[in-house]
């Protein structure tokens, strides 16, 4: 590969000049000048060493996004539509840029931890810490961080976090069943923590705004290991008989409930009314269409890839804290029970 100083020597000009040219600082520089480098570029083709550049400007121009998911999930995160439409939001924020991006995945943090200390990459972005995991992280890196869709607890003061209002999302489309005559709503997920646990709370607080009792048998939980997935999925919607409606923690799991109501013969939303959560392709696809809460997810994704990229030029987040909001999407598996 030529190099500036070759090229240089090729012109007649100085390294400077011709640097000047390659990284669009040609303020200095005349016009005809410029266009004499150009032509000459195009010429021999050249290609800019970004790894040299990157050195030679101390940083790597790469982020790191690290996903933890949930111990023994039975499923790869990447194949989670929800998941899928955030890293394509993060990578049209990374690219728009300027900057690269590589992922890591792990169910075990202390793997994350020695990962992401030996990375050469500028910031990071991280989904789905729970516990004390974001605590322990931002005390082995120390370069910029921004959380997505993550509940620390008391014990981390500082953070950057872009997430979603959960609990008013899920607070609302329980309101909406019990506008529709629902009583007896039960709650399916996998997990009661972090995101999950903030849509249980949301779930809750229209039971006891609308005076209706929760028992603690209204929580369906899915067994997601997955050795014991289809046995979960047979009892769960044996269960679902003694409900008129029920609120899941995703899509992706409203939808697989409504398949296995069908293969037990209840009938959605005849028997049994299901709704979800986030809105994506499953729902949208799904017959009967999936009645759920809408977040754009592509939107966080990104918007949590320019303040990470902001933070690393040296800019303070105006918010850190920035919480979107949520929206119910009306479609087909709800029935009405009031006249």
């Amino acid at each position: 590969m030529i190099t500036i100083k070759e090229i240089a020597r090729e012109l007649g000009l100085s390294t400077t000049t011709v640097s000047n040219v390659i990284h669009g600082k040609t303020g200095e520089v005349s016009p005809e000048t410029i266009d004499r480098v150009k032509k000459f570029l195009d010429k021999v083709e050249y290609v800019p060493n970004i790894s040299a550049r990157n050195l030679a400007q101390n940083h790597s121009r790469i982020i790191g996004i690290v996903l933890k998911s949930p111990e023994s999930r039975y499923i790869n995160l990447l194949t989670d539509p929800f998941v899928s439409e955030l890293i394509a939001g993060i990578e049209t924020g990374v690219r728009e840029k300027g900057y690269f991006m590589m992922i890591y995945m792990s169910d075990d943090i202390n793997e994350i931890l020695g990962q992401v200390s030996t990375w050469n990459v500028d910031g990071l972005l991280l989904y789905c810490m729970m516990d004390d995991d974001g605590k322990r992280v931002l005390e082995k890196y120390h370069k910029p961080v921004v959380f997505i869709d993550t509940y620390p607890g008391k014990e981390l003061k500082r953070y950057v976090n872009i997430g979603l209002d959960d609990e008013k999302g899920s607070h609302d489309i329980t309101e909406y069943l019990i506008r529709n005559g629902h009583r007896k709503i039960a709650f399916l997920s996998d997990n009661d923590i972090n995101v999950d646990h903030q849509r249980f709370l949301g779930y809750k607080r229209a039971f006891t705004e609308s005076g209706i009792e929760y028992r603690d048998e209204n929580f369906l939980l899915l067994n997601s290991r997955k050795e014991e997935l289809e046995k979960s999925w047979r009892e769960l919607a044996h269960r679902a008989r003694s409900f008129s409606a029920v609120v899941c923690s995703s899509d992706l799991f409203a939808v697989q409930l409504i398949d296995a109501l069908n293969d037990a013969g209840i009938r959605v939303p005849e028997d049994v009314s299901v709704v979800g959560f986030d809105d994506n392709l499953y729902g949208r696809l799904h017959r009967p269409a999936l009645t759920t809460v809408h977040q754009d997810v592509e939107e966080r994704g990104k918007l949590a890839a320019e303040v990470l990229i902001d933070m690393i030029s040296g800019k303070e987040p105006e918010n850190s804290r920035v919480v979107m909001e949520p929206s119910l999407v009306l479609r087909d598996t709800v029935k009405k029970l009031n006249g």
